[in-house]
């Protein structure tokens, strides 16, 4: 499968995971969803992965769709609002992120900025009463984590990470096969995972805003 495909079953996994919840939000949300048949996502962060992958896979999904953004880039603005037809209502910087609060087109957030920024705009999403999603890893310490999940349980929102394995079937199998043990017990397995980083100055080689080095970024997916 390509990672277009990875994601857009993500995306609908994710969505439906939300739809399924017993939180006290689910009526307010079922109700939003038959209203406009989908779910308005805004991404925070229009770097590569949120450029290349999630809003081209957010064309292709049956509940949910690209709603709105938020960019710290003015040139950004006109390009996805002309491609992606985004109204001008709907865009967002980080300076006004927090009036999304009053923005009804608006049902989730998604997060796709560096490590660092997550637990800031997690908090700040659920304070204006939206559902997030976090682009992995969760934060860059335990103590950022907990104020995420204390802030979306105060507020009654959904909290989302985005590991993209726990939805995809490959991998759905693969843990079926090792918890029920249908060949026997485990007795060994190897994984790997790497790409080549050309940008000696990206955001992921910078410790204090990616929390880790590959392991963390890369890593998971293997463990």
């Amino acid at each position: 499968m390509k990672r277009r495909q990875f994601l857009e079953r993500t995306i609908i996994a994710g969505s439906g995971a939300i739809l399924a919840s017993h939180m006290p939000s689910y009526g307010m949300l079922k109700n939003t969803l038959f209203k406009n048949n989908k779910l308005g996502i805004a991404l925070v962060g229009l770097g590569r992965y949120a450029t290349g992958q999630l809003a081209p896979a957010l064309q292709e999904t049956e509940h949910c769709y690209l709603a709105g953004i938020v960019t710290g880039t003015p040139e950004k603005e006109g390009i996805w609002a002309e491609k992606y037809n985004i109204p001008k209502k709907n865009i967002y910087t980080y300076e006004t992120f927090d009036s999304i609060a009053d923005n009804k087109d608006i049902d989730i957030v998604y997060v796709v900025l560096p490590n660092n920024m997550h637990a800031e705009y997690t908090i700040r999403a659920a304070k204006a009463g939206k559902h997030v999603i976090s682009e992995k890893p969760m934060a860059t310490s335990v103590k950022d984590c907990q104020a995420m999940i204390d802030a979306c349980t105060k507020a009654r929102r959904k909290l989302s990470i985005g590991y993209r394995l726990h939805f995809e079937p490959h991998h759905l199998k693969m843990m079926e096969l090792g918890q029920h043990k249908i060949y026997g017990e485990i007795e060994k397995l190897s994984a790997g995972f790497s790409f080549h980083l050309k940008d000696k100055t990206a955001w992921r080689l910078n410790k204090k805003m990616a929390g880790g080095g590959p392991l963390v970024d890369l890593g998971i997916y293997c463990i």
